[in-house]
């Protein structure tokens, strides 16, 4: 800038605010860049039409001969599944066939065929009882005398209550006796079993354990009907754990004079209920000859009785 013109320059600066000016070499920078930002503007938008111009000559000309331009086609969607409605409990309850008819007429979901109602632990629904399904003494405790099949309760008389007598598909039972691991072989048994298994029909097995708890909570003592003076008394007790369930429970029989006492006072018997999936096994220690039960012996062959019946079912 000219010597002439800074003169000019401070002469109107003087005349004027003092804060009201921009000084000269301020102004020169803000033209300088308005001119580069005008510049910069201009180089996009020309590269914006030849971007333009180079994608509308691409998709001309690699349209097939004889097909007319048109627009680019849109991205490929992709499909986004929808999850199915919340069953309520009451619609999982459902009759197979009804579900049959939501799957196609073959009753085939996309998963696979549709199950029967589960009446077993394995999911097969059993048909007859085998003689497998009955365990077996463990050697210590086998007496050489065969069990023997035959028909008769599977329960004491509970005050003339019969839980579980309905929904039967099958029921077989046995006698059987064992002896004590410390008992010398060829004296008499130490005591028996009353052995049934009984196959209910499906969602059935459930209910007989709870009928026989309030059986066994209903009779709390009885009179005998076929023995006179004998009594016999009945409580619950602790000893689940057993298949899917299970219910334990006493019966004390006490003689009156002249009814002929037992050796050692009051008999006393275990009676187990177990249930797995729609079989309920009955565990009836009788004794022999006026013995009492022995709860370790009663618990082992339980378990035994549990792991035929899973031998069975699977």
């Amino acid at each position: 800038m000219s010597r002439e013109l800074h003169r000019l320059y401070r002469s109107l600066a003087q005349d004027t605010d003092p804060g009201g000016l921009v000084p000269p070499d301020l102004v020169r920078r803000y033209a300088d860049r308005r001119a580069r930002l005008r510049t910069a503007a201009g180089v996009l938008v020309v590269a914006a039409l030849v971007g333009g111009t180079a994608a509308g000559t691409r998709f001309v000309l690699t349209a097939a001969p004889g097909t007319p331009a048109g627009p680019p086609a849109s991205p490929p969607t992709t499909a986004v599944a929808v999850p199915a409605p919340a069953v309520s409990p009451a619609a999982t309850r459902t009759s197979v066939p009804a579900a049959s008819a939501l799957t196609g007429s073959a009753g085939r979901s996309p998963a696979g065929p549709v199950s029967p109602a589960v009446t077993s632990s394995s999911g097969r629904p059993p048909t007859a009882i085998p003689d497998a399904a009955f365990f077996t003494l463990a050697a210590a405790n086998e007496t050489g005398v065969r069990p023997m099949f035959t028909p008769g309760p599977p329960l004491p008389q509970l005050c003339g209550a019969h839980p579980g007598d309905s929904g039967v598909v099958q029921r077989r039972g046995r006698v059987l006796a064992f002896r004590y691991a410390d008992t010398p072989k060829g004296y008499v048994p130490d005591g028996s079993y009353r052995h049934t298994i009984t196959l209910y029909r499906a969602g059935r097995a459930g209910d007989v354990l709870g009928e026989l708890r309030a059986a066994v909570r209903d009779c709390p003592i009885q009179q005998s009907s076929d023995t006179p003076g004998v009594t016999s008394r009945y409580r619950l007790l602790a000893g689940g754990g057993y298949g899917d369930e299970s219910v334990l429970f006493e019966l004390r029989r006490s003689y009156s004079e002249g009814a002929g006492d037992p050796a050692g006072g009051d008999e006393i018997r275990l009676v187990r209920a177990i249930r797995l999936g729609d079989v309920v096994t009955v565990l009836w220690e009788q004794g022999w000859e006026g013995t009492s039960s022995d709860r370790s012996q009663v618990d082992a062959d339980s378990r035994r009785a549990v792991d035929a019946l899973r031998d069975w079912l699977d």
